[in-house]
């Protein structure tokens, strides 16, 4: 391909670099006689055509998007044309090598020049922001140190533009993932914070010379990005605490763009910024939260109010906990996965689905004691009490509290439920979740205790599951209300959506309520029954009565 002519102008001359989506030339424009930068799009050449056309439509959008910024520290797209069926898009010429060169050949870099490239890269995120425009994909590779000392970022490939319909897959995350912001992966909207987190990580791996969150997977490096603090850096010195700042799990914590820059003009001077010094204070590493075992569910296992604690993935132990803020584990890993598939590709959509291929109630594991025929009806008629030890011998012949036909049932973990007949059977996920099913998780109970929940009000907690949950197949959310349980703060979720028969055993319209509330001592409990919408006027005259008879743990 060397010495192709395009477009009767751009003659290529030597490859000067090369990725995942395609290779960049260096070539000639024999018009205006100078050299330019041709980037060709050699991945549309190998992927099916719906795939082709969304790649094709992220080359034009990463030509608009750069189009748009007018500052000399973003590479300048001069044209994009058609060769071979594919966008080749024609860019200001950089010589010099990427930031991600100069770290490898380098080991790292001194604060000061890091916190100089920072500043420049800052300066053409704010232009960009100011444009409209979202990077989304800030990370050593794209930024650009031109042999006369320039900084430039690069790489609009995936930039988010206002006003453009989005060209990203339901439930795609795309992006370095290591680089990508928490908010991101626990799918809300990126905003300019995004960009300014996926600085501070470029900033760190610069004078660290190693990524802060990369790890050994796709998974467990998302795992370490939502859940995990940066380790220390011992050689950040000045940039300390900009870095910090910049890598506040909370969006809202981070500096705004002018902040940082005044930061990082101070850094670049070797001054330690006392506005950023607060943060350092306050970043601790949760250690409790990253020992827990971390549950996933396949982006159709809709019954993800707590989905979250279902067991497929279990982090290595961790040394003792040490004082941390809290960390959001059941609500972030509903969007986390659902970037999954997107970063490892279809052998993992097909290991989550061999996890759950004994699945429940939209991808819920089943139930798996024996003695449960498949026949076992809905809601038993048989009024005879078990001899199941875990009842309670002082209230199973309350009428008041256990209607007939019911039975109660004393749950290990402490908490009491009465349950509508004898073939519910326990399944336990961990110390967070319990479920309770008569038929293999067709319909099921499930109730979530969290001693450190998240959020100080229920109502909150559940607008956040909801907003994750809008992208499951014609989800509806029926109503979402605070109100008072039990004389606690409480709030209650009904939800219907349609789960699908590639994740799950139970196809077809569900239909889901739960109430959450704040108990003694603040711990937060969710009780959830779900079922199929064909009898849920059943499921949900049952879960009136399971509200009524249930006790938490004494103490």
């Amino acid at each position: 391909m060397q010495g192709l002519l395009l477009a009767d102008r751009y003659r290529l001359v030597d490859a000067i670099g090369s990725g995942g989506m395609g290779r960049v030339w260096r070539a000639h424009d024999e018009v205006l006689h100078r050299p330019v930068a041709i980037k060709e799009l050699t991945a549309a050449l190998y992927v099916t055509e719906s795939d082709r056309s969304v790649l094709l439509a992220r080359t034009h959008a990463e030509a608009r998007a750069a189009a748009r910024i007018n500052h000399s520290a973003v590479v300048t797209v001069h044209d994009v044309l058609e060769y071979d069926n594919r966008p080749w898009i024609v860019m200001e010429l950089v010589e010099g090598g990427s930031l991600a060169d100069a770290i490898k050949e380098r080991g790292r870099l001194e604060p000061a020049e890091a916190a100089r490239i920072g500043l420049w890269v800052l300066r053409a995120l704010r232009a960009a922001h100011s444009a409209g425009v979202l990077h989304r994909d800030v990370k050593p590779g794209n930024v650009l140190l031109s042999a006369d000392g320039r900084v430039l970022l690069t790489d609009f490939g995936i930039a988010q533009v206002e006003g453009d319909t989005t060209i990203t897959r339901t439930g795609e995350i795309v992006g370095s993932v290591d680089y990508i912001a928490p908010e991101r992966l626990q799918g809300h909207d990126p905003g300019p914070a995004s960009d300014l987190w996926g600085l501070g990580a470029t900033l760190y791996t610069a004078v660290e010379g190693a990524s802060p969150f990369r790890r050994t997977s796709p998974l467990t490096t998302m795992q370490a990005v939502v859940g995990e603090e940066a380790p220390p850096p011992r050689f950040a010195g000045a940039l300390e605490p900009v870095m910090a700042a910049l890598l506040c799990k909370d969006p809202a914590q981070r500096p705004d763009a002018a902040q940082a820059e005044q930061m990082l003009a101070e850094a670049a001077e070797g001054r330690r910024p006392k506005a950023a010094q607060e943060y350092v204070a306050t970043r601790h590493v949760d250690l409790s939260a990253a020992g827990d075992t971390i549950g996933l569910a396949h982006p159709g296992q809709a019954d993800a109010s707590r989905t979250a604690d279902s067991t497929l993935y279990q982090l290595a132990p961790q040394p003792a906990p040490q004082p941390a803020p809290r960390t959001r584990r059941r609500g972030r890993m509903v969007a986390l996965v659902l970037a999954l598939a997107a970063l490892v590709g279809g052998a993992g959509a097909v290991v989550l689905n061999q996890f759950g291929k004994h699945g429940g109630a939209a991808g819920t594991p089943a139930v798996v004691e024996s003695g449960v025929p498949a026949s076992t009806p809905w809601q038993s008629p048989d009024t005879r009490q078990s001899p199941d030890t875990r009842q309670s011998p002082d209230t199973r012949q309350s009428p008041s509290t256990v209607p007939d036909g019911w039975v109660r049932v004393d749950d290990p973990a402490g908490f009491s439920l009465v349950l509508p007949g004898e073939q519910w059977k326990r399944k336990v996920f961990d110390s967070h979740q319990t479920d309770y099913s008569p038929d293999g998780g067709r319909h099921f109970i499930r109730i979530a205790v969290d001693r450190a929940p998240d959020y100080d009000e229920p109502y909150q907690h559940q607008l956040d599951l909801d907003r994750q949950l809008r992208r499951l197949v014609d989800y509806k959310r029926l109503s979402l209300k605070a109100n008072i349980y039990r004389d606690h703060s409480g709030s209650r979720w009904d939800y219907t959506w349609t789960a699908l028969a590639k994740d799950t055993p139970f196809p077809g319209p569900r239909h889901a309520v739960e109430e959450t509330y704040l108990g003694r001592d603040g711990v937060e409990y969710a009780l959830y029954m779900s079922g199929p919408e064909a009898d849920w006027e059943t499921t949900r005259a049952q879960f009136d009565v399971v509200l009524r008879g249930w006790r938490q743990p004494a103490g």
